[in-house]
């Protein structure tokens, strides 16, 4: 069993700043790409940032000056350092990881993710 747990939300002003983790714990060999996406009410789950085991990151064009994703394999944690944040921000995001399990099993495992809440 393999749980990621997010945490670091909130509500900010426009141009303020967030630091959300996630910690992933259980059954777990190795995790590979780590990332996050998010959920805006009435829109589909959109991705935001993964980021490797060796520390190579990409980012949707939304967010890509302004955010940036980091790790920490030893102790399965990932970042996402949030800057200048605006109200189209707003979202549910979840963390994500690409787990190889001690039974070597290989699944992708999500976090139940954590409101940010951007006010204008």
């Amino acid at each position: 069993q393999v749980q990621l747990v997010e945490s670091g939300g909130g509500l900010v002003q426009a141009g303020e700043s967030l630091r959300l983790s996630c910690a992933a714990s259980g059954s777990i060999f190795r995790i590979n790409d780590m990332g996050w996406a998010r959920q805006a009410p009435g829109q589909q789950r959109e991705f935001v940032a993964r980021i490797t085991s060796g520390g190579s990151a990409t980012y949707a064009d939304s967010v890509k000056g302004r955010f940036t994703i980091s790790r920490d394999n030893a102790k399965n944690t990932v970042f996402l350092q949030m800057n200048s944040l605006k109200p189209e921000d707003t979202a549910v995001y979840y963390c994500n990881g690409e787990v190889t399990a001690t039974t070597r099993a290989t699944f992708v495992s999500w976090g139940q993710g954590t409101q940010v809440t951007v006010s204008s």
